[in-house]
């Protein structure tokens, strides 16, 4: 109940290594997000420091993860941050973990095509068979039940 959530953004840094454990399937990667800021003198963006995480997936969100992601693509990681300390060698070495509740393709920075799982796996609820509701805009003047929909574009840039 008293978890840090964070959500970062960065690119996947290593290949997502897919496990499938007796509790089940687990994936981690490693996750680098980088600050950017506007350097006046210079008058263009530079990079800042680059912080590295290993984000760690379970059950159907490890599986989605193996069969989706590759070094360099841009994401998105909400989940809870893990910050472990530990001595090795007589060093003390901090390691930054997020244990991930969704993960995403960035759209900021392109384009993905979202495929949904065959069906659900051991141990999800199964996918409601209601209808989906109808979002699109009824027509100007007519706004009663059963009104004519008219469809809106969607822009892409």
């Amino acid at each position: 109940m008293n978890e840090t959530m964070v959500c970062a953004v960065g690119n996947v840094a290593t290949q997502p290594v897919y496990r499938d454990l007796a509790s089940g399937a687990s994936a981690r990667f490693r996750l680098a997000v980088t600050s950017r800021y506007w350097d006046r003198e210079k008058n263009t963006w530079t990079d800042g420091h680059t912080n590295f995480f290993t984000v760690w997936a379970n059950r159907a969100l490890a599986t989605n993860v193996g069969a989706s992601l590759t070094v360099g693509e841009q994401v998105i990681v909400q989940g809870r941050l893990k910050v472990r300390t530990e001595m090795r060698d007589g060093q003390s070495w901090t390691s930054a973990d997020i244990d991930a509740v969704a993960i995403g393709h960035d759209l900021a920075r392109g384009t993905s095509a979202f495929r949904r799982s065959a069906g659900p796996l051991k141990g999800e609820a199964a996918v409601s068979s209601r209808p989906e509701p109808s979002w699109e805009t009824p027509v100007a003047g007519e706004g009663g039940v059963g009104a004519q929909q008219r469809r809106e574009p969607a822009a892409v840039t």
